[in-house]
């Protein structure tokens, strides 16, 4: 069994560094809009105990907040 090793004019190939999936800020502005929509979903449970009108609540502040925090932290 042989192995063949080819090289082209002498270079190595070095192929990219591989690009990180996402950014440190879009990190930061999904886990502070996760953390505002719990403790919105949390609070509005606790003021009438519904579960189905406080994950409505906490979801939509989630959504509403991603925008604003994306403007906030740069």
């Amino acid at each position: 069994m042989a192995i063949i090793v080819t090289e082209t004019a002498g270079a190595h190939v070095r192929s990219p560094p591989e690009a990180p999936f996402g950014s440190m800020h879009t990190a930061i502005v999904l886990l502070a809009a996760v953390v505002i929509g719990l403790v919105v979903g949390g609070l509005t449970y606790l003021s009438d105990f519904s579960a189905p009108g406080a994950v409505p609540a906490g979801l939509g502040a989630a959504g509403l907040s991603v925008p604003v925090l994306r403007s906030l932290i740069r």
